[in-house]
């Protein structure tokens, strides 16, 4: 009897001591191992809405009317256009083939170049 009242006591601490070893906050202050996190806008620019460009590299990037969804650690910031952030896929390489504006949680629409404008 004493036996399983000391097994159950262990196992009771040790998952106690488990649990809340498991709840202790490791921060120590700076952005490692955190997942980046960009604003997203109430409402998106109205300049894209309306179809107008972004000059870009050397080009013109017309807003798509369609989106895709990223999260923000697999995007990159390239720019700032008309206070809105720009960014292109961490994988992407020059040149680019889109780049996109963040509108709402983890979608992001995309801009193709027009280069005969």
């Amino acid at each position: 009897m004493k036996t399983k009242q000391r097994l159950l006591g262990f196992s009771l601490w040790f998952m106690l001591t488990g649990f809340l070893g498991g709840c202790a906050s490791v921060n120590s202050g700076n952005n490692d191992g955190q997942i980046q996190s960009y604003p997203a806008p109430v409402i998106e620019a109205g300049w894209i809405r309306d179809g107008d460009p972004i000059d870009f590299d050397g080009s013109k990037w017309y807003p798509v009317n369609d989106y895709e969804v990223l999260q923000d650690s697999e995007v990159y910031q390239v720019a700032e256009y008309k206070g809105v952030q720009v960014f292109v896929e961490k994988i992407a390489t020059k040149p680019y083939d889109r780049i996109y504006t963040k509108f709402d949680k983890n979608k992001f629409r995309y801009f193709e170049r027009r280069d005969d404008d």
